[in-house]
């Protein structure tokens, strides 16, 4: 074994003892990171290239510091996106509701759909569905003025149209014309602020994360501005906490004018997201 994948190995013991969930990977993560190699490639490095700066990297991890503001970089589907402090990290999960929208998009019949990411932080969702669905229309909001300078980094040369402002006010003149709305929106309650995981709770901006009571004041005015964006027999995915599954359906209901309201599960099985359909179509 050489001297990296040794080191590496002594590192995801440390950061497992720390309790961050994935140690080795992490560890191979910050390895490549400070190398300037693939995971796949650590054992390429000579021993003598070994960089200390990889242990001064391993410590901000075992600190719970975000592996992506380490690196500067998260991966989401198909692309690699700049992060850090200010914005929120995307996380796996919500590639599942990425998923789940794309396959809709490519099942309308329509040439060019529009679509509105809400909350888009990074720009994550709204630049793997123009990513994806090449003859989409998208369009991105975001009010938090750090995070929407990542989203302007991110979407660089993109078809992805910004915008800054507050989701729930959003592009009214698009009003009765959208083809589909998605959203990661905050979703926890403020009374969880003790059980977050250090990354998020300690990192992530509050905006993102938090939402009132229940974590549901944020979804329940999205339902609202959904609604007045789409067009009649358009479709809202919004991403929830796993033990939500039960109650935002709910808020996507008849007497609000929806219809086919659903909740889907991720690849762990876990409850999160809701999709419905605006009636009229």
């Amino acid at each position: 074994m050489n001297l990296l994948l040794a080191e590496v190995a002594q590192a995801t013991l440390r950061l497992a003892d720390a309790g961050v969930p994935s140690p080795r990977f992490d560890a191979e993560e910050l390895a490549a990171y400070v190398h300037g190699v693939k995971r796949g490639e650590l054992h390429t490095v000579a021993d003598g290239d070994f960089d200390a700066r990889f242990w001064e990297a391993v410590a901000r991890r075992e600190a719970r510091e975000p592996l992506q503001h380490i690196t500067g970089r998260a991966f989401f589907r198909y692309l690699e996106l700049e992060v850090g402090p200010g914005v929120f990290v995307p996380r796996p999960e919500t590639e599942v509701v990425v998923g789940w929208a794309i396959e809709a998009l490519r099942a309308m019949d329509v040439a060019e759909p529009l679509v509105v990411d809400l909350c888009t932080g990074s720009g994550a969702i709204a630049l793997a569905v123009a990513q994806e669905v090449p003859r989409s229309v998208v369009h991105a909001v975001e009010l938090d003025e750090r995070a929407f300078r990542f989203a302007e980094r991110n979407a660089s040369g993109s078809r992805v149209q910004l915008h800054q402002g507050d989701a729930l006010a959003a592009l009214p003149h698009l009003n009765g014309t959208v083809d589909l709305v998605i959203s990661n929106p905050p979703y926890i309650p403020l009374e969880e602020w003790e059980n977050v995981a250090p990354e998020a709770r300690d990192h992530d901006p509050e905006m993102a994360l938090f939402s009132g009571p229940d974590g549901l004041d944020v979804i329940r005015g999205l339902s609202r501005t959904a609604y007045r964006l789409l067009r009649p027999g358009g479709l809202v995915v919004v991403e929830h906490a796993d033990t939500q599954g039960g109650t935002v359906p709910w808020i996507f209901n008849e007497e609000s004018g929806w219809v086919d309201a659903a909740d889907h599960r991720d690849l762990n099985n876990r409850p999160r997201f809701t999709t419905a359909r605006k009636e009229g179509a």
